[in-house]
Parts: C-alpha cells; structure tokens; sequence
C-alpha cells in the first residue's frame, strides 16, 4: 500500500496514512480518462442551440414571378434557402447531448486520475480542514505554505465545512467538492489535489473494487441408487411377485 505523509495547516509532517493499492496504486488508462472527460462536457452543454428553416423566417409565400418566359431562374418563394435571409438548411436544433456511461468505466477512471495525481507527486494529506475563521486571506496563507506554486487547487472534504467552504469561494483557481461528488475531469483539471485524511480514507473504502473470490456455499450431493433407493432390476422383481400372488389368490 502506498504510504502518504500527512501534514496540517502549518506545513507540518503529523503523521501518515495507507492507502488502497486498488485506488491509488493503478496504471493509468488514457482511454478511460478520454471517454469520461468527453462524457462529463457532454453532459454540461445546454443544447439549445437553434437555426430558423424556411418556414420560420418572415417572408411573403407569394411567387415573386411567373415560371416560365422571364429568363430569370425560376423561384417560388422569398424565404428561399438560396436567398438572402431566407431559411437554414439541416441547420442545428435543440438536443440533448447526454449519454450513459457504464458505472465501471466511470469508476476505473476515477481511480486512474487518482494514481495519476499521487504518481507526479501532486496529492497532499492534511490532517483536517478545521479552520478557526472564514477569512480568505488567511485560508490563502495557509494553502502557500502547503502546496507551493500550484496555480490550480482542488480541495475533497467530507461532510459540511462551512468556514471552508467561505473561505475558498472566492479564491481563482481553488474548487472545493464532495468525495461522492468527485469527477475525473477536476481531478485532470486542477495541478494540485489536497484531500484531508477523512477524505482519504473515505475514497480508499468506497472506491476499492469487490471482491471477485466469494466462498461459494457447500452443496450436498444426491444420494446414489444403490444407497438411496433399492437398483431398478429388484423392484421389477418384486413388482411380478406380487402380481403373482393376486393372481393365485383369484
């Protein structure tokens, strides 16, 4: 398991944790990531885009001339998609552009941007997000002397944090989330990932995969013919003896 030194506040070692091998440990897969990055934008766009057809500009029906003996090309309408402000040919419409990704592609992601991060030494442990005050200023000191010269800072803590969460608002490039709200795309995102030790542990438990080696349950053998039951010849014999019997009686 990889072991990951823990710091507070102040920039110093308090500790160290483990974490799984399964989350933190793995080999990055770019086509994971690719996916769920194009899956997660596509999710994120609106779709509402939209061009005008040739039913929907203004414009008169009216032939503007007759078919035949001007010379001129023939044309029926104003609103023509040759003509100038006429209608929009095969042009974008409202749409949705979401799609479902499978929960293991998702899932294998996450772990690969994870590794990723603790790989290239850009993943810190604090101990605690327990600040004292909701003040910017001093939430700004106290990531300075942590994470150096990242530009990028993306914080994971679980639960509610409201000085935490007041005192990063407002700092450019500082995003604070969830562990259950956490997305490959910020992991990619953001140079820097500062977890506390809560969230740590809470990400090593629920992202770790099943084990695939459950004891299966013991399953009792039926009981052979000559154990159970008397073999077929015998009871075919004794069938005849008795119908032997009721015809001697008759």
């Amino acid at each position: 398991m990889p072991v990951v030194e823990v710091v507070n506040l102040e920039g110093q070692r308090v500790g160290t944790v483990e974490l799984a091998d399964a989350v933190f440990a793995v080999r990055p897969n770019p086509h994971l990531l690719h996916e769920t990055v194009r899956w997660y934008l596509n999710e994120q766009r609106a779709g509402t885009h939209k061009t005008k057809g040739r039913g929907e500009v203004r414009g008169s029906g009216r032939k503007l001339w007759r078919q035949k003996g001007t010379g001129r090309a023939r044309v029926g309408s104003i609103r023509s998609p040759l003509w100038r402000k006429g209608g929009t040919v095969h042009g974008p419409q409202p749409r949705s552009y979401r799609y479902r990704l499978p929960r293991k592609m998702f899932l294998g992601a996450l772990r690969s941007a994870l590794s990723a991060k603790l790989a290239e030494d850009r993943l810190t442990v604090v101990e605690s997000f327990a600040l004292e005050s909701h003040k910017t200023k001093q939430f700004r000191q106290a990531l300075d002397r942590i994470q150096g010269a990242a530009r990028t800072i993306l914080l994971v803590e679980p639960g509610e944090n409201r000085n935490l969460a007041l005192a990063s608002r407002n700092l450019a490039g500082v995003r604070l989330v969830a562990p259950q709200h956490l997305q490959p795309y910020d992991l990619l995102r953001h140079d820097r990932l500062i977890l506390s030790r809560a969230a740590a542990l809470q990400l090593s438990r629920s992202l770790a995969p099943a084990a695939t080696t459950a004891p299966q349950p013991e399953r009792n053998e039926p009981a052979s013919a000559t154990e159970g039951s008397p073999p077929r010849r015998a009871a075919s014999k004794a069938k005849a003896t008795r119908s032997a019997k009721r015809t001697e009686q008759d």
